[in-house]
């Protein structure tokens, strides 16, 4: 998914002659850490609420506080994952996007950015989660597939990431809430196995066995 899918058309625009307590009450009602400044679809940057704060004259426009803009975007045709890093380098709940011929094209919020990333990492489907500690050298996705298939289950997702020393954390998504076979089989093959959530066996069948009552009530 890139930046464009994402665009929120809720958020507001200030223009250079909107005043600062425009600008604080604009923040204040939908709820952000920045707004967009746009003149005739030309994007001039974003001014924070702490900047707004700062200024003790409210009534002037925001046009005498430029200097203060911030003037970083995303292109629309980027990975969702840029606006990602976006948030975090600049500590903002909207990241402006611009079009390819350079004009403000319009904003992500967060809290889309992060129903799109669990749906991206497969958090809405029902499975088990396995997480593996080991040496960056001992990382092979080809292997850890092949023990996951070879217990009937499918990876929904994998992410890795790396610790402090260097060791490697891999999150494995299964597809199958029981997966008491898949961590033993880990195990068998030395795999350092730090955590895993999903069912038992007997959790597992019950909850079948609940679901095809259920099932069969609804005839």
């Amino acid at each position: 998914m890139l930046a464009k899918d994402l665009i929120n058309p809720n958020i507001p625009q200030l223009q250079l002659d909107d005043t600062v307590v425009k600008a604080k009450q604009l923040i204040n009602d939908f709820k952000l850490t920045h707004l967009p400044v746009v003149a005739e679809k030309r994007f001039l940057g974003m001014i924070s609420e702490e900047d707004l704060l700062d200024v003790e004259e409210e009534k002037i426009p925001i046009e005498l506080i430029q200097e203060h803009f911030n003037t970083t975007f995303i292109m629309e045709d980027v990975h969702f994952l840029n606006a990602l890093n976006f948030c975090n380098k600049w500590d903002s709940n909207i990241i402006p996007v611009l079009s390819k011929s350079n004009e403000f094209f319009g904003a992500i919020t967060s809290s889309d950015l992060l129903k799109t990333m669990g749906d991206f990492s497969g958090s809405n489907e029902i499975g088990g989660l396995i997480i593996l500690e080991m040496e960056s050298v001992h990382f092979s996705i080809s292997e850890i597939s092949r023990i996951v298939e070879s217990n009937d289950c499918t990876i929904l997702h994998l992410n890795t990431t790396i610790q402090e020393g260097g060791l490697l954390l891999v999150t494995i998504h299964l597809n199958k809430r029981e997966i008491s076979s898949v961590v033993a089989t880990f195990q068998r093959f030395e795999y350092e196995v730090k955590h895993h959530f999903g069912a038992t066996a007997h959790e597992d069948k019950t909850d079948i066995n609940f679901r095809n009552l259920m099932n069969y009530l609804g005839m």
